[in-house]
């Protein structure tokens, strides 16, 4: 009897153990991701020769900054962005005003011509040595840093074209974007040669500035996602930015 007892003891913890052991271990569940995130610095040009298009170039910079908060068709995952606007020009030195600091879209505030207005020269070696020293100490995992200008440098004091170069180059290591945009305006010769490459340079023209600044949100955010390596323009860009009219201009 003694000798059943234990065998039925036995049979029973040996059927105990083995629901135990093919019962599966309790998920773990990940840990959340991160969330992926894009800072856009502005650098807009404020000379007195954008007055011609000076509120369409302001309403394209809000158009910008209300874009990039938007999500993207099929896009799922959270994407933090941000943006930062600063003008320059040149009154005996340059000028570099920061407008707005690292806003979020939707606390976003227009900038209007009451705000700031044109005048002055272009500075755009210092101006472009100025927004990369304000990019790099945020230092952002990723960032999109957005020229825009209606002219070639003619006063800067601060830094030479190696200069802006060499910061550029920083930028590039970084692996951060830098676009490059001619505002009614078709000549890249400073662009070129501080390194801004061609697929990233793109003459708007008068009247395309927002509907182009709103695409470059966009690119701004597939970047930001990783959905794209780069951002860059293609030829559905520059055909709405009608690049060939404001170069056949400009040539």
């Amino acid at each position: 009897m003694l000798r059943k007892a234990f065998l039925s003891a036995a049979l029973v913890a040996g059927f105990a153990f083995a629901a135990c052991a093919a019962r599966p271990a309790p998920d773990t569940a990940p840990e959340p991701e991160a969330p992926k995130a894009v800072h856009s610095y502005i650098l807009l040009d404020r000379t007195g020769s954008m007055s011609n298009l000076w509120d369409e170039a302001l309403t394209s910079v809000n158009t910008y900054a209300a874009a990039v908060g938007e999500a993207g068709e099929g896009e799922t995952a959270p994407l933090e962005t941000s943006v930062t606007l600063a003008v320059f020009d040149a009154q005996d030195g340059l000028q570099y005003d920061v407008l707005r600091e690292s806003v979020a879209p939707t606390d976003w505030q227009s900038v209007t011509s009451d705000e700031v207005s044109p005048r002055g020269m272009t500075p755009l070696f210092d101006a472009i040595g100025r927004i990369i020293s304000t990019a790099e100490s945020d230092n952002p995992e990723k960032a999109v840093i957005v020229i825009m200008t209606d002219g070639l440098e003619n006063s800067s004091r601060e830094i030479t074209r190696e200069g802006a170069r060499a910061a550029l180059d920083r930028v590039e290591a970084k692996g951060w974007e830098v676009v490059f945009l001619g505002a009614d305006f078709g000549k890249f010769d400073d662009a070129e040669a501080v390194g801004v490459s061609a697929a990233q340079t793109m003459a708007v023209g008068k009247g395309t500035l927002e509907e182009s600044m709103n695409r470059l949100a966009a690119k701004s955010r597939s970047y930001g996602s990783g959905a794209a390596p780069s951002v860059e323009f293609d030829a559905e860009d520059r055909a709405i930015a009608k690049e060939a009219e404001v170069k056949d201009r400009d040539n």
